[in-house]
C-alpha cells in the first residue's frame, strides 16, 4: 500500500522555504494591505466555503497565510497549516502586524493529520487550493486525514489547479503526464509570482528579487481529478459538488494568456480552451 513519501515532503520543504522568500518580494507591504481591509480570496472558493462566521476552519498548505487570514477576516477561527518553515514564520508575523488573529502550525500535513485526531481536535470546514494536490505524495492517506478532522456535517472544499494544466509548459508544449504514479523530479518551486504579477498582487506589484532560480529540486505528483475524488468517497466523505473552470485565478500559466476581469487568466481567441482550474466539495455525513 502506498505510504507518505516524508523524504520527498523534505525536499519540497527546503524548496518553498526558498520560493517563499522570492514570493514575498514582490508582495510590498501586505500588513497594510489587510488592515485597509484587503483580501487575497476569488469568488469561487467564498461561494463553495459559505457563511464563516463562528467556523472552525484548517486550512490546509496554507502557504505564507494571505488566504488563512481572509478567511479569518470573516468570522472564522482559523489553523493554518503548512511544511514551510519560512511560510509558516512569514504568516504568524503577519497575523500580528495586520492585527488579524489565526493559529499557524509548521508541519507536514500527514503528520498533523495524526496528531490533531489524536488530539480530538475537530473543524466544521477544511480548505485547500491553487498548487496544494500536486504536494501529496499518498492521496488516500489525505482523504482519510481530512475525514478524520472533519466534525460530523462538516465539509471539504478545494479550488485547485487542473491537472490539464500541469501537462504543459508556459509555450503550450505537452511535457508531463496528465497522471503518473511515480513521482516526477523536477526543478524547485519557481517564481510563479514574477510571472503572474498584478493577477496575484492586486495591490501593487514589486520587482523585489528578479531572476529566481530555486537552489533546491522538488518532487511532484501528477493526480488526475478522478484519483482526487476517489480518495474523498473512500474515505467515508459524499461529493456535493466537481466544477471545471476554463481560467485560472490569479495565476499565468501561459506566456500567452490574457488576464481579464476578475484577474483570470485566459487563453485567447483562437486557442481552444482548456480546463485550467477545478472545484470540489465534499461532505462529512452528519452523526
Amino acid at each position: 500500500m502506498p505510504a507518505p513519501r516524508r523524504d520527498l515532503h523534505e525536499l519540497n520543504r527546503l524548496a518553498w522555504n526558498e520560493a517563499t522568500r522570492a514570493h514575498n518580494s514582490h508582495k510590498g507591504d501586505q500588513a497594510r494591505f489587510f488592515r485597509e481591509g484587503g483580501s487575497t480570496l476569488f469568488p469561487e472558493e467564498l461561494e463553495l466555503l459559505g457563511p464563516l462566521e463562528g467556523k472552525r476552519l484548517v486550512h490546509l498548505q496554507c502557504n505564507a497565510g494571505q488566504d488563512t487570514l481572509s478567511l479569518a477576516r470573516l468570522g472564522a477561527r482559523v489553523t493554518g497549516v503548512d511544511i514551510s518553515d519560512e511560510a509558516i514564520a512569514f504568516a504568524s508575523e503577519l497575523s500580528r502586524a495586520a492585527g488579524i488573529p489565526a493559529d499557524f502550525v509548521r508541519a507536514d500535513i500527514y503528520d498533523w493529520f495524526e496528531a490533531a485526531a489524536a488530539a480530538g481536535e475537530q473543524f466544521d470546514l477544511a480548505f485547500s487550493s491553487y498548487g496544494a494536490v500536486c504536494w501529496l505524495s499518498d492521496l488516500r492517506a489525505w482523504g482519510r486525514g481530512i475525514a478524520g478532522i472533519l466534525a460530523p456535517g462538516g465539509a471539504f472544499v478545494l479550488v485547485e489547479f487542473h491537472p490539464v494544466v500541469g501537462m504543459y509548459d508556459d509555450e503550450l508544449r505537452l511535457t508531463w503526464p496528465y497522471r503518473d504514479p511515480e513521482p516526477i523530479h523536477g526543478d524547485g518551486v519557481g517564481d510563479y509570482v514574477a510571472a503572474s504579477r498584478e493577477g496575484l498582487v492586486p495591490w501593487g506589484f514589486e520587482e523585489g528579487l528578479t531572476g529566481f532560480k530555486n537552489p533546491h529540486r522538488g518532487a511532484e505528483f501528477a493526480h488526475g481529478t478522478a484519483d482526487v475524488i476517489t480518495a474523498l468517497i473512500e474515505a467515508g466523505l459524499v461529493l456535493e459538488v466537481f466544477r471545471e473552470y476554463e481560467y485560472a485565478n490569479g495565476c499565468r500559466f501561459f506566456s500567452c494568456a490574457e488576464m481579464r476581469e476578475g484577474r483570470r487568466f485566459y487563453l485567447p481567441a483562437g486557442v481552444p480552451a482548456i480546463p485550467q482550474m477545478y472545484a470540489v466539495r465534499a461532505r462529512k455525513p452528519a452523526a
